[in-house]
């Protein structure tokens, strides 16, 4: 707790949080986050983009910024120009934002993990406001709208206000294992899209020049061999899948997928994941 002049209680600040934080993309992707391009900002709301062009970040994956409950997730009309949008409630008066979605993957009260995938990127606003795609992301603490929102803290850093760019930490809860989605894949692989097989691990979707990666990664149980399961199968073609007792992770198992959809999943014990048709082109 703080004490202000006249003691009177102030907010804490964002650095204070109890909760942690993670940039709100798949683990290993690199974004580049603005405080100041927007004139709809009011405070330390941030806008989100890793593309050269306007609309190269459409439908990217948006994942929970930190575990916990979907209190919002509806568009918004004319209510305002949040668009599709999710709210989750952290916990502590805490709040995170994800404004201009193009979908929305989660519905009001179910509970997230943090790194699940609750979207994508859009562009999504009122009628009549066009823009071009990007994330709207803000963190707000208790109430009183604009006073409320605070300065983003990610893997436990206050946010470089007004730009910064920065690589996701966001890696689905790893329990400390000791290998990562891209460096199971190899070089020139960048995670895409992650899900997690209940609460024993996440499987990891990557791409690098044409070819897809799959990876199952542990988050319990790690350093001792336990079944897992890591799958791949491109549109068209037969499914390549690698599974056994393993300590860490399952796979990687490759594809070239340039121009095709793909299916992919996984699974950590009993739990499993299974995608749609997806990721085409």
């Amino acid at each position: 707790m703080i004490l202000c002049a006249g003691l009177l209680v102030c907010a804490p600040p964002a650095a204070e949080a109890a909760t942690n934080f993670q940039l709100p993309f798949p683990c290993g992707q690199t974004w580049t986050g603005n405080s100041s391009n927007s004139s709809a900002h009011r405070a330390w709301e941030l806008d989100l983009n890793r593309g050269s062009s306007p609309d190269a970040d459409l439908g990217d994956t948006v994942v929970a910024a930190a575990a916990g409950t979907v209190v919002t997730s509806a568009h918004q009309g004319s209510v305002n120009g949040y668009g599709n949008l999710v709210t989750i409630d952290h916990g502590g008066g805490w709040m995170t934002y994800y404004a201009h979605l193009n979908v929305r993957s989660v519905t009001a009260g179910q509970a997230v993990a943090q790194g699940q995938r609750i979207g994508s990127v859009g562009k999504t606003s009122r009628p009549g406001n066009a823009i071009s795609a990007h994330l709207h992301f803000e963190v707000r603490q208790g109430t009183g709208y604009p006073g409320n929102i605070r300065k983003a803290v990610f893997n436990g850093t206050t946010f470089g206000y007004p730009t910064q760019t920065l690589t996701s930490k966001n890696c689905g809860g790893t329990g400390g294992n000791p290998y990562s989605p891209d460096a199971a894949c190899g070089t020139g692989f960048s995670v895409i899209d992650q899900a997690p097989a209940g609460t024993g691990g996440t499987v990891y979707l990557l791409y690098g020049g044409g070819t897809n990666c799959v990876v199952t990664m542990k988050s319990t149980s790690v350093g001792t061999a336990s079944p897992v399961s890591a799958y791949l199968e491109v549109e068209g073609g037969q499914r390549e899948a690698n599974s056994g007792d393993f300590s860490y992770y399952a796979g990687p198992v490759k594809q070239t997928a340039a121009g095709k959809c793909v299916r992919w999943g996984g699974s950590v014990g009993n739990a499993t994941y299974d995608s749609p048709l997806e990721h085409c082109g």
